[in-house]
């Protein structure tokens, strides 16, 4: 059914879903999406994830889980977090991937405001967990969702940072995304 009324809601929307990699990896990644200047490519995220049939879980600020809608967002792959407390993150999502596949998605701006460079969290969740970290942008010029350009925990662990960091920041240097002011191409 969620394949169904994605594929529909990108169909009327005008957006495509563009696969760039081994469908497969989606299964256990994680997966960054950047530019992050607006809520959409949130909506835009969990449709591509439906439309490929694909499990999805997302940090983000407790509030949401705990409010009146918190049952939606927990439905929908939302893990609450309580970012006034210091929480060890990385260990707990590697937990997490112990016990269930899935793509856990991050955006390293962590606002949707510009930012001087990124919080590198996924870089080291990637590690700890053992998992690839997987690319994926919403193009608004050319309203196409890019999903599945993957760097392998083999790079991850034999490549320096300064060279998987250089990697992602071209691989973004081609997306527009919907607020353009609100993005520093410089992630590093």
């Amino acid at each position: 059914m969620k394949k169904w009324i994605a594929s529909f809601a990108l169909w009327v929307t005008g957006w495509k879903v563009e696969l760039e990699g081994d469908v497969n990896n989606l299964d256990r990644c994680v997966l960054v999406v950047a530019p992050h200047t607006s809520n959409w490519e949130f909506v835009l995220g969990i449709l591509a994830y439906w439309k490929l049939q694909k499990p999805l879980k997302i940090i983000i600020k407790d509030a949401h889980t705990k409010a009146w809608y918190g049952a939606i967002v927990r439905k929908l792959g939302g893990i609450g977090i309580n970012r006034s407390q210091r929480n060890n993150l990385v260990q707990f999502v590697t937990d997490l991937y112990q016990k269930q596949s899935f793509s856990l998605v991050v955006t390293p701006e962590g606002t949707r405001s510009r930012v001087n460079k990124w919080r590198m969290g996924f870089y080291h969740i990637a590690l700890s967990a053992q998992v690839p970290i997987v690319l994926g942008a919403g193009d608004f010029k050319e309203k196409k969702i890019y999903i599945g350009k993957s760097i392998s925990i083999t790079d991850l662990q034999n490549r320096p940072l300064e060279s998987i960091m250089t990697e992602i920041q071209e691989y973004y240097t081609h997306i527009t995304p919907k607020y353009p002011d609100q993005w520093n191409p410089q992630i590093f």
